[in-house]
């Protein structure tokens, strides 16, 4: 990386100045906390004041709101997130001043080298849920684990825990290659599509960017696929390392028997090499959730833990943050929110959503980046046609420009009785007049669109 004659882990010491560059974000807040914990002394900048902002303050964590090469003070090393660009004032200062920039995936590598197991969840979605699973499950097995979610999860009342066990538990994103800087001792991989197309080439460069990933874990250590995802088999397809398989659909490792439902909700048997592991009744509906699960599981017998504590742990287990999260009540109608921000996503969510007893289902949705949604405009096109009705907010750009000049509108051209709204007020607007009793109402993206149902929800 940028001004670094030495690995990351060489500067991770007690008594190092780390300065961390948006550090108000899902895992540069954790990073934060742990680094504290690990007697380095801790500041950071962000763009804008947050929770997050003041939790650190008040652990005596400085921040400083904006961006300035004044903030770098007299740091020993930078942090930054992959959002931030070397144009960054406080990246170039650093540059300037012969400060060693370090990326965030390189920091939580090097802390994951610490523990004796380090459980990585990859996958192209499912990533939170997975992890969240896993989290309840460490938990359940009083296992102090130390956890990084890309999402909220109710248990925590964070997005993380920094635990004093031998297990770190982290959600591990492709984008940029990040989680080629880790060092899993277990690699799960749920599911491998075509995603993040302004940075890989095509499905083929992803799957071998996982193959690499899996490449990662030591020989003593797990590689845990999803033999229902063709992707994920391609991408360990030649790993010198076993691979452990879970699935509904094909043959493999960890499966589910004796399927069932209460209140809609499934039960089942998780069965590995023929034995009965755990018997797990679900708090969360779907058939992407059971895979999830028995990734979850596979992953706490690969560590070595009782199924008793994989059938309390998913048994507490209610859903994360933004994953078919309960909102509240409009009018007789139910609202909820999710994270899906891709096709396959979509897929899951309102295939789920249909088989409930909802009249109708109705779907906000806000398409999340411009290259996802112009690559992927069919998938999309066809996913949200399974709605009753879709309202369509503008694209959230995230980290682009529109240099494509694509538009939400673009894909209500396409949908049948859909509607474009071009800001979430308007969203609001039209779900106040189309709602009726008995609905189900999804505010779905990656970007703020849960703001449209919160703004929904207040005028009651």
């Amino acid at each position: 990386m940028m001004n670094n004659p030495n690995p990351i882990r060489d500067y991770i010491v007690p008594g190092k100045r780390v300065h961390l560059v948006g550090v108000g974000g899902v895992s540069m807040c954790p990073l934060a906390e742990v680094l504290r914990g690990m007697g380095l002394t801790v500041q950071g900048s962000d763009m804008t004041e947050s929770d997050t902002v003041k939790h650190l303050r008040s652990l005596g964590i400085p921040v400083a709101i904006g961006h300035n090469a004044e903030n770098l003070g007299d740091c020993d090393f930078v942090v930054r997130t992959a959002a931030v660009h070397d144009s960054n004032p406080e990246i170039a200062g650093a540059v300037a001043r012969g400060i060693p920039v370090y990326e965030r995936a390189q920091a939580w590598g090097a802390i994951m080298q610490r523990y004796p197991n380090a459980l990585c969840v990859s996958g192209t979605h499912g990533k939170t849920t997975t992890t969240s699973m896993c989290t309840h499950i460490f938990m359940a097995a009083e296992a102090d684990p130390t956890v990084m979610i890309g999402g909220t999860l109710p248990l925590l009342h964070a997005g993380y825990r920094v635990g004093h066990g031998d297990t770190i538990i982290l959600e591990s994103c492709e984008y940029c290659n990040s989680f080629l800087s880790f060092f899993p001792t277990v690699a799960v991989i749920l599911n491998v599509e075509a995603d993040h197309l302004d940075f890989f080439k095509d499905l083929h460069d992803i799957e071998h960017s996982f193959h690499r990933f899996a490449e990662l874990v030591p020989p003593k250590g797990s590689v845990i696929v999803n033999a229902d995802n063709q992707g994920a088999l391609d991408s360990v397809a030649g790993l010198a390392h076993p691979v452990f398989t879970f699935g509904l659909d094909h043959p493999a490792d960890c499966t589910a028997a004796n399927l069932g439902e209460t209140d809609g909700r499934p039960t089942f048997d998780v069965v590995i090499r023929g034995e009965k592991y755990a018997h797990v009744t679900l708090q969360v509906y779907g058939h992407h959730n059971i895979l999830n699960a028995l990734a979850a599981a596979s992953a706490a017998y690969a560590l070595g833990l009782p199924g008793k504590a994989v059938e309390e742990g998913l048994a507490a287990f209610a859903g994360a943050g933004r994953r078919f999260e309960h909102k509240g009540t409009y009018h007789g109608a139910e609202v909820y929110d999710d994270y899906a921000h891709h096709p396959d996503e979509l897929h899951a969510l309102l295939t789920t959503a249909r088989e409930l007893d909802y009249k109708r289902v109705i779907v906000a949705f806000q398409p999340h980046t411009y290259t996802r949604t112009a690559a992927l405009f069919d998938r999309f096109v066809e996913e949200l046609k399974l709605a009753d009705v879709a309202v369509l907010a503008e694209i959230y750009a995230a980290r682009e420009q529109n240099t494509l000049g694509i538009s939400s509108s673009d894909l209500c051209r396409n949908i049948p009785g859909s509607v474009y709204c071009s800001t979430l007020d308007k969203v609001a607007d039209q779900l106040r007049q189309i709602v009726r009793p008995g609905d189900l109402v999804l505010t779905v993206g990656a970007g703020d669109i849960y703001r449209a149902g919160e703004k929904l929800l207040k005028e009651k």
